[in-house]
């Protein structure tokens, strides 16, 4: 068992949970491709009384009969995905303070899946700092890069 923190972008709402593990999954269904804007988002399955919301709660939005999905209303940042009647919650791995811990042990609502985005280490890539226009962009609004 050990503890994580995590939150928003904006960093209004803010948790800290209790993990025993750290197993992760890709959620493909379109469902979270519409709520994320993404391909699939990456989740953790967590007891919900393991979790404390230590900052705001999050903002809930009721995305089907049976679940609702915390967010912040403020910057937008998908942090749940919550099933009526459960005692458990997926967190979205992207929330974790630090997410290296965590591996991606299966894939879900895989009748959705784009293939050609599941493995893309072989397109060419670039750092941050090596994109001039981004690197420019956040030095002159904030005087460095981000974290």
């Amino acid at each position: 068992m050990r503890e994580a923190t995590g939150g928003c972008q904006c960093g209004r709402v803010r948790y800290m949970v209790r993990l025993a593990d750290d197993d992760a999954y890709l959620c493909h269904c379109r469902m979270c491709q519409r709520a994320t804007g993404g391909v699939s988002i990456a989740f953790t399955l967590v007891d919900t009384a393991a979790a404390t919301w230590t900052g705001c709660e999050p903002d809930r939005y009721r995305s089907s009969p049976f679940a609702q999905r915390g967010f912040c209303s403020a910057c937008g940042t998908p942090l749940t995905y919550e099933s009526d009647g459960h005692d458990k919650m997926d967190l979205t791995i992207g929330s974790f303070d630090d997410a290296t811990p965590f591996r991606p042990v299966a894939h879900s609502g895989v009748e959705s899946w784009h293939p050609q985005w599941l493995d893309t280490r072989d397109l060419p890539t670039q750092r941050t700092d090596q994109n001039e226009r981004i690197a420019n962009r956040w030095i002159e609004t904030l005087g460095h890069l981000p974290d």
